[in-house]
């Protein structure tokens, strides 16, 4: 498979941090979801959604078991994983994860939505932040800094890297 993979130049700065963006090449699934879909809340087939979550845990976090995921719900909602979280967490309904936890892969999906990842270099803390016009309009960005802020976070060790997302010129929100 073919994999495009999209890195952030400032985060690639930052030793500690393993990331990415995809886009939608590489993957197995076929008819109207011939993509790299790793959505669980698409009608795609399970198996193949699960195929492609393998693909790209295989390219990027080969020594994890999976990939965090929330079903996302276009929120302010987040998920915070630290080392006394449980491992096996579910159907979690939120729009952002944060964590702190050392070699565990978190991730959002988007396709017309802006993906966002937050590091704090110093606090080794990493937020993946699924941001459509409802969540960010309710201020999921806002409460995901505010949170890691109340966490040690400083502006001065945080960098953001804003993921690829649909131009204005293709899409018209009321």
């Amino acid at each position: 498979w073919i994999l495009n993979l999209f890195k952030s130049k400032k985060l690639s700065k930052i030793l500690n941090i393993n990331h990415g963006f995809f886009n939608k090449k590489g993957g197995v699934s076929i008819g109207i979801y011939k993509s790299l879909n790793c959505g669980p809340g698409s009608k795609d087939k399970k198996v193949n959604i699960q195929k492609n979550l393998k693909i790209v845990k295989e390219k990027k976090y080969k020594k994890s078991k999976k990939i965090f995921l929330v079903k996302q719900i276009h929120s302010n909602k987040f998920l915070y994983i630290n080392n006394s979280s449980k491992t096996n967490l579910g159907n979690v309904k939120a729009d952002a994860i944060i964590t702190n936890k050392k070699k565990i892969p978190i991730a959002v999906l988007t396709a017309d939505c802006v993906p966002l990842l937050i590091c704090d270099s110093k606090k080794n803390m990493i937020a993946a932040i699924h941001a459509g016009w409802r969540g960010a309009y309710s201020g999921i960005i806002q409460k995901v800094i505010k949170f890691m802020y109340s966490k040690g976070c400083n502006p001065i060790n945080m960098t953001v890297a804003i993921g690829p997302s649909i131009a204005l010129k293709n899409y018209e929100v009321k």
